[in-house]
């Protein structure tokens, strides 16, 4: 009974996160545009930040609670969830061209910031002081692109619709939301964890993670049934970017994070996915449909790998 009931409230939590996200996506939105912020600011903070808002709930929460391998499992199931299982999906039903810019800047960035981690990693902690670095790193990443970004060029889709009173309650609500359902998320997480014998990290990794990435799968989704292109390499990739410094190095500046030596094998495995995502952003200029099913596969095998270290 115990464990239908933490099953339950994993599907209930999971629910309140992509519900609470898409509230907060569409009121912040409608919010900024009535403040005047232009629709490229817009994109690369608030829709970014709000996206990404179940993520940030979830791994803070974990790190409040002393539950560092549900935080830093989180962010690296997530990032693997996007890269691998949503990336490739679309890659599946459309190519996906890729180009310079994005190679070059935000996936040698990625590349860079996963060795980074590594390195911060590599005592097993990320302290206040690594946190804090993460963290202006993203900053800086976000003000470059500001500065530089070039007229078309793709960034994160911004919700339609004029600013009405009531958004402001439903951003303040879905606020409310994204914390209740992480934190019951992770309590339930930790119980089921605890009563199939199975690390928190594997439950971070797999469990968690498909539940906070709910918001960009769900709009990879409904961009595929619209036939729409709009769901780029780019967005993902930010928002991997965003998960591993913004999320992470908050996460770190709240609490120090500690992980064991076999979590940090999945950090290492996570680097190297990196570099084989980028030979393929490479070859032609696109993901194809069979890169696609790669990276799907590749992601199947990052998580059976971690099943197996933990059995």
């Amino acid at each position: 009974m115990n464990i239908f009931v933490n099953i339950l409230i994993i599907a209930g939590s999971i629910f309140g996160l992509w519900g609470g996200a898409v509230w907060v996506v569409e009121s912040a939105s409608r919010l900024a545009k009535k403040l005047g912020l232009s629709e490229l600011v817009i994109g690369l903070t608030v829709v970014a930040i709000s996206t990404s808002a179940p993520e940030f709930a979830v791994t803070v929460s974990a790190a409040i609670k002393g539950q560092s391998a549900i935080s830093v499992g989180n962010v690296v199931g997530s990032n693997i969830f996007n890269l691998g299982f949503i990336l490739g999906l679309v890659a599946i039903f459309s190519n996906m061209k890729t180009s310079k810019k994005l190679l070059y800047r935000d996936g040698s960035l990625l590349i860079a910031t996963g060795i980074i981690l590594l390195i911060f990693f590599y005592d097993h902690t990320l302290s206040f002081f690594e946190g804090v670095l993460l963290a202006g790193t993203l900053v800086i990443y976000v003000i470059y692109l500001i500065q530089h970004k070039e007229k078309g060029e793709i960034v994160e889709e911004i919700p339609t619709g004029e600013f009405k009173w009531l958004d402001i309650p439903k951003l303040i609500v879905g606020v409310g939301i994204i914390i209740i359902s992480a934190d019951y998320l992770v309590e339930a997480a930790s119980q089921l964890a605890r009563v199939f014998g199975v690390s928190e990290w594997m439950i971070g990794i797999t469990i968690v993670a498909a539940g906070t990435s709910m918001p960009e799968f769900a709009t990879s989704v409904v961009a595929i049934s619209k036939g729409r292109h709009g769901i780029s390499a780019g967005n993902l990739i930010g928002s991997d970017l965003f998960n591993l410094l913004g999320v992470l190095g908050t996460a770190a500046i709240i609490h120090p994070l500690h992980i064991h030596t076999n979590e940090y094998i999945g950090l290492i495995l996570l680097a190297v996915s990196y570099v084989i995502l980028l030979i393929m952003m490479r070859t032609g200029w696109k993901i194809s449909r069979t890169e696609g099913i790669i990276l799907i596969l590749i992601a199947i095998l990052r998580w059976s790998i971690d099943f197996i270290f933990y059995f």
